[in-house]
């Protein structure tokens, strides 16, 4: 890191054609300074700020990219009424080291006759979101990829909550020799243990007490497992506390923390409890290491 970049003074500026980006990225690196790179769509709670504060730490520069993009939605999903709120965006990024705002419109991310998909493998085909989002992941690893290939970022950090997509996100940069490093942020939680979320806000005032049980029951698990308790007998008592408390359960399941591979027991290695209900129209997911 340059240790000269604090006697830059920072200008956020918002970006939004691929010219002007690659302008303002060669001037960072003119400089000598790294590049650090926030991928986001928007509607920015303090889950998104942590990585940006993550984000300044490891690199003179921070890129925040804000992008609402179409095609990790299924047609029945909420693109349409996803939260779009840049004004206060923008607002909250004042208050960072934010450097850019990376917004490019639909049409310049996929312009007519766009006709390329990365379609991602490994820990992205192992029943968890895949199986119930199954056009996810080629939408994420497509716009993923072109982010990393337009910010050239040194490091990009990614949240935790979603912890399947960290995994196929790394996996991607890796894969395909991208020089981009992948760094995870912790999920960051309301003291009630709940996982923020873009999506907390769609939560009606009774949906919103009952969402941490979601939390309360991935740590009463991990807790039972750690303990030496059958895994298959902890996860049946979570699911049905879950399913009991009115959500209708996706998956909750015990998977192996690097390959996301089903496990058995609970001798086999570093495990990850990860979970997805829908409670009312909404859809929540989490996870625990145990």
């Amino acid at each position: 890191m340059n240790t000269n970049h604090k006697s830059q003074k920072r200008q956020l500026r918002v970006l939004t054609a691929i010219p002007k980006l690659k302008r303002a990225i060669a001037e960072i690196r003119a400089r000598g300074e790294t590049i650090a790179l926030v991928p986001t769509m928007g509607a920015l709670h303090e889950g998104h700020l942590s990585l940006v504060r993550l984000a300044a730490k490891r690199a003179d520069r921070v890129i925040v990219s804000i992008f609402v993009n179409p095609t990790q939605f299924a047609p029945h999903e909420d693109l349409n009424t996803y939260p779009r709120t840049f004004a206060a965006d923008q607002a909250a990024l004042e208050e960072t080291a934010t450097d850019i705002i990376w917004a490019p419109s639909v049409a310049t991310m996929y312009p007519e006759g766009f006709a390329t998909r990365v379609v991602p493998e490994g820990a992205a085909t192992v029943g968890l979101e895949d199986k119930f989002r199954p056009h996810f992941f080629a939408g994420v690893a497509t716009v993923v990829a072109k982010l990393l290939i337009q910010c050239e970022p040194d490091v990009a950090l990614f949240g935790e909550k979603d912890y399947q997509q960290l995994k196929v996100v790394t996996q991607l940069a890796r894969d395909l020799s991208l020089p981009t490093k992948i760094v995870a942020g912790p999920i960051i939680r309301e003291p009630d243990g709940l996982a923020l979320s873009s999506r907390n806000r769609y939560l009606s005032p009774p949906e919103r007490a009952t969402a941490p049980v979601l939390h309360r029951v991935l740590k009463e698990c991990a807790a039972a497992i750690a303990a030496g308790k059958p895994l298959g007998s902890a996860l049946r008592h979570g699911r049905e506390t879950i399913t009991k408390t009115g959500f209708a359960l996706d998956y909750l399941e015990a998977r192996d923390a690097e390959t996301l591979v089903p496990v058995g027991t609970s001798s086999s290695g570093k495990i990850r409890l990860l979970v997805a209900a829908r409670i009312g129209t909404t859809r929540l997911i989490d996870n625990v290491g145990v």
